[in-house]
């Protein structure tokens, strides 16, 4: 399962505050994403060379305090089975509560490691009022202001200690492919049909890796592991929040991947969910395969597919080098065929290209249309090469690389894909001064 620190705690104790300091103000933390319910939710971090998700539980009010404190509880009920390590945020300015009290309890039974925050310390007055929080029984517990920041450096060191090393990059050369995409899109369905059996109940609640994280797939000379998030839960456990738990779940899935297949509904098209589950996916540098499901259902003309697949690229721009695969999983319509496609990206994502061959093909393509020239500094790239990282990263050397601009980014990188197949992979470019 991938690293996910959940923060948990009553309203108003700064959540969001040290959410967005541990995804943004720091320069060690990396990739702020937004989340799927409202802005700025879900977040990539990481510390000391580990990298993990962060998820602000706190959310959505609506109605009662009754039913707000039914959400929290609903949240820290799922932080608990999915997370790595929580969170758990208290104000020092009001001591604790009777909500507080409940969420400890809740923590203390979910054997998970719990780091007690007290926030909002920021002089030495409070720093004595928030020693009564040691009474929570918390043997982890770390007295901060979010808002200044002091304190979020020993909070990470914390973090990381709880966190087992990376395996980003697993032992095993089998491709791992994860099916994720909003509920009730045809996840489970599309697990059981090529699976060839059902596994177990379909809902539209996305699943959980209690019940199983890796498939090995080996049928039709096809190897690769499935990462299951495919919605298969017996309906008397379904207790949870539907849109906190997918993303929860698409969050593990993504880490643990080497490509995701996104699907979407033919009939609801491309909706903003689905935009913040692609930027998750590209944002952890992952092969991207859209599979537009229930096709079957669509009225066609001559176009129909032609066109859906335009509009598409043009709301996912500029990155457009994506496979488009359209099926229907009831009609066991193409679903190989993305597979098939899936697997191609999972090569491309590992594909190296030699350094001579880069420069032969690259730098004519530059001499033709240079880099524009800076305040009158003209930039000479002298010369590219490969990174060795487990995604496209290449590095091009010049004599004053912060002057690029990135138009000429982009016209770069669409040369590596005019020239090289890179469908589906994210690519980065580097420049460096030589």
């Amino acid at each position: 399962m991938g690293n996910v620190v959940a923060i948990v705690g009553r309203p108003n104790v700064g959540k969001s505050t040290l959410f967005n300091r541990l995804i943004g103000e720091r320069k060690s933390i990396v990739d702020d994403i937004s989340g799927v319910t409202r802005d700025r939710i879900y977040g990539f971090s990481d510390w000391n060379g580990k990298h993990f998700s962060v998820i602000d539980t706190g959310g959505f009010v609506k109605g009662s305090d009754d039913i707000f404190e039914a959400a929290i509880r609903s949240q820290v009920t799922i932080a608990i089975e999915e997370a790595t390590v929580i969170v758990f945020m208290t104000d020092v300015t009001t001591g604790i509560t009777d909500l507080d009290d409940e969420i400890a309890d809740m923590l203390r039974k979910g054997g998970k490691p719990v780091i007690c925050v007290v926030n909002k310390v920021d002089n030495s007055q409070r720093d004595l009022q928030a020693n009564e929080f040691w009474a929570l029984g918390f043997e982890n517990t770390i007295f901060l202001s979010s808002m200044s920041g002091s304190g979020s450096g020993e909070l990470l060191d914390m973090v990381v200690d709880f966190l087992p090393e990376s395996e980003e990059e697993s032992t095993s050369e089998l491709p791992r492919i994860a099916i994720v995409g909003q509920p009730n899109v045809g996840k489970s369905s599309l697990t059981n049909a090529l699976l060839g059996e059902e596994r177990n109940i379909v809902t539209d609640i996305p699943g959980t890796t209690r019940d199983s994280i890796y498939i090995r797939y080996d049928k039709f000379d096809k190897q690769f592991f499935l990462i299951d998030t495919a919605g298969i839960r017996k309906k008397s456990r379904v207790h949870e929040d539907l849109e906190f738990y997918s993303v929860i779940r698409a969050l593990n899935a993504i880490e643990e991947a080497d490509v995701c297949i996104l699907m979407l509904d033919a009939s609801l098209g491309l909706e903003s969910q689905d935009m913040s589950i692609m930027s998750l996916i590209l944002k952890r540098k992952k092969g991207l395969v859209i599979l537009v499901n229930k096709w079957d259902l669509i009225e066609k003309e001559t176009n129909t597919a032609r066109d859906f697949e335009k509009d598409l690229k043009e709301r996912i721009a500029p990155f457009t080098d994506v496979p488009i695969v359209f099926t229907s999983v009831v009609e066991k319509q193409r679903i190989f065929k993305a597979m098939e496609i899936a697997l191609e990206v999972a090569e491309n994502r590992v594909r190296k290209v030699k350094t001579s061959e880069l420069n032969d093909v690259l730098l004519p393509e530059i001499e033709r249309t240079a880099p524009p020239a800076h305040r009158g500094r003209f930039i000479k790239i002298k010369y590219i090469t490969q990174l060795p990282l487990h995604y496209p990263a290449f590095a091009f050397f010049c004599n004053h690389p912060k002057h690029i601009k990135p138009s000429y980014r982009n016209f770069l990188e669409n040369k590596i894909r005019q020239n090289w197949n890179f469908a589906g992979v994210p690519i980065h470019i580097f420049f460096r001064e030589k």
